[in-house]
């Protein structure tokens, strides 16, 4: 292993256990030391580091279950059963892999693409379980990714009859009990929420195994905090569907996730923001200051257990009701203590400004905090607050004006709201707001245009925007490893003379490139399929596996050596996000900078932060939460982790309302302009705001009929004048074999139309996307000031990562 490779493992360790979500304790964990241990479930042996698609990272190694419970002592009792179980689990994947291409030759598809993120259910099965050790764990896992949602079904989001039934006999039967959750998102834990201990260990990159392992023998207290709603499935939002290929309907509004829950009085089995730990807290001497539209809230936390520990406080608002209907509660701020001894305090602070908590009148197109009082309510989970204090605001601050972003999506948001309990305020101090303060300026964006794109042709200023396709395509430009100066990077920018390319490489748990790699005089080449995700090289056809080499002794020319690109897996979005540690976050980010530029790498293709609307969406993994403010605060401190390192930028993503894999290049969000305001985009909002990554990737949804990527006032509009970016935008991977197949009622994202709308990148690019930008400007649809435009802020931002790195 390199040195850098331990080194930075090394680093996230210690920090993986705040990534872990204690849901139940009984008290019979952490364990006295190593232990005769019985383990079971698909997780032991088959532990998922992460996700599938973008998300997967070729690391050196990672460390599973068994692997982290043999090297710290522990005697696994009964390894027949993880053996009998590993022969089940083969042959039902076998047979999902041929039902898989018998559905692709009946669909005129692609075995790949077809089954890109598919999940097998997993199997049920028939196996003894042994009850003679001292304790026992049951983990079960769940991988989802990038290209299908996941489904409301047994083997997925429900339990299996046989899981169910192995869980509970085993809670019974030991009194060292624990059911660990090795998934990338919720599953319904309704028919097991008796079990003693249940640990959400989540995936956790290349550790994974030794995280769980630390938590049982009490070497760190588990102190995560769900970042999403965990319940039954009939419990959440009904309103809320991804099934519709064609067009998806947001009519819950804003009412997503918790605001959800808390607005009707419904408790999730397991509501947002709460994790228990080994210890336990309180909170006391609460003070609060304002300071023009600055709140301020502190408190003393105290570990009132017998294990070191650290907690997270949360700080909600309730907004007072008005013309405009309001979730019970908002977000607006969080932190997070040292670890704390048994007996020590800290006190800590929460600061948000109370114009992140504004509505969205869309009668006018304003931004609005209406007159009354806000609760300042704070606690350990979005169901365990008490109020601290209220703000008064005696008549309404309109903060700003905006022009509308999109159409009317087709008909009016629901409003999901019960009546409030009455409350005795009496005692909580007051602070009169004063409206003049909370007046916002706007922000004034101006084109720079380059004087040296005077001199190009519109071809040349054309190829700029047009990402740098081989004249020659193949599998990996469409699965994202068309770069040429790295191997498997996802892609680059067209470089001349004066003009570096930009190296693009996927994430966003890590940098994704190929394993294995030789150089040559025709430049680099990937062996053995190595740039491929392994979840799609498996369900390739034999015959391509043997063309591409995939699990071949590859042949070498004369002269040639085997090089290799090793990448740190970091946690996925949604683990960085439980862990409510936005140092943390910035560590992570600090790691990929660095191997950025021990690679090349001038773009990571991530953070991704779209919202978990739906707890189907298959790639919900790689964001990070429900809710917005945590989106933007991590993706923020991820940029700046990134960031510090010259010559690296991230590139966050997908901009906007990409919230379901189904029919993703083609599916239609109809949303609110209120819906898509609030939760929607004010992650990327608040992301900017703190960080100014270097890009921002559009989404392949439409929204409201138009493609995010063709939406100029999405582009130009909200992201650039509104939000102050200074980046370049470019497009998702837009390949048309991708929408290929079937009968969709929308058509693909077109690059002429990306061109017009403000967007400075097609990318991976290709030979008719170039003559689609051409066309564009002969018909005179895109003037050549537009062209000079994208094709400046693509040229700066090339110079300015290549003259760092």
């Amino acid at each position: 292993m390199n040195d850098y490779e331990k080194k930075h493992i090394s680093m996230i360790r210690p920090y993986l256990p705040e990534c872990c979500v204690l849901l139940q304790k009984n008290g019979a964990f952490p364990l006295d030391g190593p232990c005769r241990i019985a383990a079971y479930g698909n997780g032991v042996r088959n532990t998922i580091k992460g996700g599938t698609g973008s998300g997967e990272v070729n690391s050196k190694y990672y460390v599973t279950v068994e692997m982290a419970l043999a090297d710290e002592g522990f005697e696994i009792v009964d390894k027949e059963w993880l053996r009998s179980y590993d022969e089940i689990r083969s042959m039902a994947k076998e047979s999902y892999r041929k039902a898989i291409m018998a559905e692709a030759k009946k669909q005129l598809s692609i075995e790949p693409f077809l089954a890109m993120g598919g999940i097998m259910p997993e199997p049920e099965y028939e196996l003894p379980l042994d009850f003679s050790a001292d304790a026992a764990i049951y983990v079960l896992s769940r991988i989802s990714g990038e290209g299908t949602d996941r489904q409301a079904a047994k083997g997925d989001f429900m339990l299996t009859d046989t899981e169910v039934r192995d869980i509970l006999a085993l809670n019974e039967g030991y009194e060292k009990f624990m059911l660990v959750l090795n998934t990338g998102g919720p599953v319904d834990l309704a028919p097991v929420a008796d079990v003693g201990n249940i640990l959400v260990l989540s995936q956790l990159g290349v550790e994974t195994g030794f995280a769980l392992t630390d938590i049982l023998l009490g070497k760190a207290s588990p102190s995560g905090k769900l970042a999403t709603s965990w319940s039954s499935f009939p419990d959440y939002c009904p309103d809320v569907d991804i099934s519709d290929p064609d067009d998806s309907f947001y009519r819950e509004g804003i009412y997503v996730g918790y605001r959800y829950f808390d607005s009707v009085g419904k408790r999730a089995l397991y509501p947002f923001g709460y994790g228990l730990s080994y210890t336990d807290f309180r909170f006391s001497s609460v003070k609060t200051a304002v300071n023009g539209s600055i709140v301020s809230v502190s408190a003393r936390v105290t570990n009132k257990g017998k294990f070191a520990g650290s907690e997270v406080l949360q700080l909600y608002v309730s907004s007072p009701a008005g013309e405009i209907d309001k979730p019970y509660q908002d977000l607006a701020g969080f932190a997070r203590t040292k670890v704390l001894e048994p007996g020590r305090s800290q006190t800590v602070s929460i600061s948000f400004d109370i114009r992140d908590i504004a509505v969205f009148d869309e009668t006018w197109c304003r931004y609005l905090l209406e007159k009354g009082d806000y609760i300042l309510r704070l606690g350990r989970s979005s169901r365990d607050t008490v109020p601290a204090a209220v703000l008064r605001l005696e008549e309404d601050a309109q903060l700003r004006i905006a022009d509308r972003i999109t159409g009317h999506p087709g008909f009016e948001d629901k409003v999901y709201c019960c009546e409030r309990p009455a409350e005795d305020l009496s005692d909580l101090p007051v602070f009169v707001l004063d409206p003049s303060a909370l007046v916002s300026e706007p922000k004034v964006f101006t084109s720079r245009v380059l004087s040296e794109t005077d001199r190009l042709s519109d071809e040349q200023l054309a190829r700029i925007i047009t990402g740098a396709f081989p004249e020659k395509g193949g599998l990996q430009s469409v699965i994202g490893s068309a770069a040429g100066h790295v191997c498997g990077a996802a892609g680059e920018t067209y470089s001349f003379e004066g003009v570096p390319p930009i190296v693009m490489a996927d994430g966003p748990a890590g940098l994704r490139l190929a394993r294995n790699y030789y150089r040559d005089e025709n430049g680099l080449h990937s062996l053995g399929g190595s740039a491929i995700p392994e979840s799609m090289a498996e369900m390739l056809p034999g015959p391509v596996k043997a063309v591409m080499g995939i699990g071949k002794k590859p042949a070498l020319p004369e002269g040639a050596a085997v090089e290799h690109q090793y990448a740190t897996a970091i946690p996925i979005g949604t683990a960085l996000a439980q862990s409510w540690d936005l140092g943390f976050a910035r560590l992570c980010g600090d790691i990929v900078g660095d191997e950025m530029q021990r690679f090349g790498v001038q773009l990571w293709l991530a953070p991704a932060l779209n919202i978990h609307r739906s707890v189907l969406c298959g790639r919900n993994f790689e964001y990070f939460s429900e809710d917005p403010l945590i989106s933007g605060k991590f993706a923020a401190a991820l940029t700046n982790g990134v960031q510090s390192h010259k010559g690296c930028g991230t590139t966050v993503k997908h901009f906007a309302a990409n919230n379901q894999e189904l029919s993703r290049y083609n599916s239609n969000s109809r949303v609110s302009e209120r819906a898509l305001r609030q939760i929607y985009l004010r992650g990327f909002e608040i992301c900017i705001r703190e960080s100014q990554p270097c890009a921002v990737m559009t989404s392949y949804n439409l929204i409201n009929g138009d493609h995010s990527s063709e939406t100029r006032s999405l582009i130009e509009g909200f992201l650039r004048s509104e939000c102050g970016f200074e980046g370049i935008v470019m497009t998702d991977w837009v390949i048309a074999i991708m929408s290929a197949f079937g009968e969709h009622k929308y058509r693909e994202a077109q690059a002429g139309w990306v061109a017009k709308a403000g967007g400075d990148l097609f990318m991976p690019g290709s030979r008719s996307d170039l003559e689609d930008i051409l066309k564009a400007r002969e018909n005179g649809s895109l003037t050549r000031q537009q062209l000079k435009e994208s094709a400046s802020r693509v040229i700066s931002m090339a110079r300015r990562l290549s003259a760092a790195n």
